[in-house]
């Protein structure tokens, strides 16, 4: 009895030893990407939206919209980098066809803001 207890002891520390890392690495991680999304962010704050293209806007669209829905616990969005209405992949568009996407994303980004704002 004293071995399998002194076994179910050295288990427990263990176990106590891997949560404790698991810790340390979440902290670590989450430091990493603080630093990470700083410089992003100081880098997006220098661009100049006129001298991107509509699929370069729309990707960031994309990407922000999938950030979001992530950070409120939602799953990923299916098929992440397509146009999801049509199954399409955004840099096959012509630029109009992607303007006219836009301004779809655009109306619907408004609409969900002015929803989140009653």
């Amino acid at each position: 009895m004293r071995a399998a207890a002194y076994d179910r002891e050295q288990d427990r520390l263990f176990l106590a030893e891997q949560a404790q890392a698991r810790r340390d690495i979440a902290r670590r991680h989450a430091k990493l990407a603080q630093a990470v999304q700083s410089k992003a962010v100081a880098r997006l704050q220098m661009l100049d939206p006129r001298e991107l293209s509509p699929s370069e806007l729309l990707r960031y669209i994309q990407v922000a919209a999938e950030i979001e829905r992530r950070a409120v616990g939602e799953a990923p969005a299916a098929g992440a980098g397509e146009d999801r209405d049509q199954g399409v992949d955004v840099a096959s568009l012509s630029d109009e066809e992607r303007r006219a996407r836009m301004d779809q994303l655009r109306r619907e980004l408004e609409r969900r803001l002015s929803e989140d704002g009653q």
